[in-house]
């Protein structure tokens, strides 16, 4: 199960759901929601009323996982999306001198088409996180 929150353009506060929803419910979301019309919007604002890009952000009520899709447009103009991985990671302390620690680290990774943000969102909803994790090491 699942909770999210939704980033508007044109909305300082994000906005909670936090209701749980499945996994198929979390990829129709991310598959219908108004991605270029939402754009289009942050397009439309002047610089000084934008607030976010449009961003959907989900997360897992086991494990606190989450993982972000967040639309922009590349150079021609196309849909593109920025995705955004935070998870618990083993961090060295002091450059590994005294150890390491466990703490929630985000990972991003920028210039993702729809088809292929959809596909990690799937690995994500289905717990496929080694598969996610390849795509922060490259």
């Amino acid at each position: 199960m699942f909770k999210y929150s939704i980033c508007h353009p044109e909305k300082e506060n994000i906005e909670y759901r936090d209701n749980p929803i499945s996994g198929n419910e979390v990829l129709r979301i991310a598959k219908e929601y108004p991605w270029v019309e939402k754009l289009e919007l942050l397009d439309s604002l002047n610089e000084g009323d934008v607030c976010y890009s449009p961003s959907l952000d989900f997360t897992s009520l086991t494990n606190e996982k989450s993982f972000c899709l967040t639309a922009n447009y590349d150079n021609t103009k196309k849909l593109e999306f920025s995705l955004w991985y935070n998870r618990p990671k083993k961090v060295k302390i002091l450059f590994g001198l005294l150890g390491e620690k466990e703490k929630m680290v985000v990972d991003d990774v920028w210039s993702n088409s729809f088809d292929k943000s959809l596909k990690y969102l799937e690995h994500f909803v289905i717990g496929n996180y080694s598969l996610i994790e390849k795509l922060y090491t490259k």
